[in-house]
């Protein structure tokens, strides 16, 4: 019974706390994120990464329906040797990469939001060439996911500051 009570009291008090930091919910009333939904045009992929970057945003924030946002993006990757065998030969590949974004308002093309987000992932080389090659396209796919992922908490994080 003791530990009933507990466990109340601590739910109270979690709630207290996010209502007194001025917590909102992105997608809240209050929130702003609901005109990101449909709303940001992102500019156009003109690579792979890029495609797979404009993908991903798409399926995180929907097409752009009645764009009220622009996102301007650039993209930056490295290749890197991870593992080196004796012989000289690479067995594991690092990919390293950021992007600068932009959020331009659609009218008016003033900038509302900036920044970086970076990320890394890997691939084996052990197997044929063929394997290999398919092995660094899906880490670039990844890679892409991750940044469009981070690119889009950081605006619904900033989307209360977004004008209306």
């Amino acid at each position: 019974m003791w530990s009933s009570d507990r466990r109340t009291l601590l739910k109270l008090a979690g709630a207290a706390a996010l209502a007194g930091c001025g917590f909102t919910p992105a997608y809240g009333p209050q929130g702003g994120a609901a005109a990101l939904l449909g709303g940001v045009s992102p500019d156009s992929p003109q690579t792979r990464d890029d495609f797979a970057l404009v993908r991903r945003l798409s399926e995180r924030l929907g097409p752009a329906q009645a764009a009220r946002y622009r996102l301007a993006y650039k993209i930056q990757t490295d290749v890197l040797d991870q593992a080196i065998t004796p012989d000289n030969a690479t067995t594991r590949y690092s990919l390293t990469g950021l992007a600068d974004y932009t959020l331009h308002d659609a009218g008016s093309d003033a900038v509302l939001l900036t920044g970086r987000v970076t990320s890394f992932t890997s691939w084996s080389a052990t197997g044929s060439i063929v394997a290999t090659q398919s092995a660094e396209r899906d880490a670039h796919e990844r890679l892409m996911r991750m940044l469009a992922d981070q690119i889009v908490t950081r605006l619904l994080a900033q989307a209360g500051s977004l004008p209306k």
